[in-house]
């Protein structure tokens, strides 16, 4: 797969098969950074379920100034971190742990968070009230699921797509 923009545009990410992992599709990663903004500097970004890391590795190549990869997997959070070195990210760190688990945890806020956990899980009620414990006044939430999802109670539908089976959206808090 490659990064479609920024500095590192055209570059190559290299992952494993994993179960469950869906890297999001090119056009799909287009039209989400052309809702945020091609430029994320200064932005601090988590990509939640990294998985291959297309959305993060996306947010470092546009400048985001810290992109935190979670990943439970280890194959994958091996390939996330030689990703990276091989990537040049400096702004990237990866923390291998269950996302739930990571959300247990504050330590810091971000700007924009990315969940595209595998379409088997259904933790959406827990991550959304436990998003704002992590999120920055302003942050907004981009999401990817199987079927629609619509009604978050505190949260509101910035923008939303479709491509395929996937469904996808940015959120802002109430």
């Amino acid at each position: 797969m490659r990064i479609i923009g920024g500095a590192k545009r055209r570059r190559l990410i290299r992952f494993p098969e994993v179960e469950g992992l869906r890297p999001t599709p090119d056009r799909v990663r287009e039209t989400v950074f052309n809702w945020l903004g091609q430029d994320l500097t200064d932005c601090a970004c988590l990509d939640l379920y990294a998985g291959s890391g297309a959305l993060g590795f996306e947010a470092a190549s546009r400048g985001a100034q810290q992109v935190v990869m979670v990943e439970r997997d280890a194959n994958a959070a091996q390939a996330l971190v030689a990703n990276a070195a091989l990537l040049e990210m400096q702004a990237v760190t990866v923390q291998r742990v269950d996302a739930l688990e990571f959300l247990r945890h504050p330590r810091m806020r971000f700007d924009v968070i990315f969940l595209d956990p595998p379409f088997a899980e259904d933790h959406w009620q827990q991550l959304f009230e436990q998003l704002p414990l992590h999120l920055n006044v302003q942050g907004l939430v981009y999401c990817e699921r199987r079927l629609p999802l619509v009604n978050v109670p505190g949260w509101e539908i910035v923008k939303s797509g479709r491509a395929g089976q996937v469904h996808f959206y940015l959120f802002k808090q109430l």
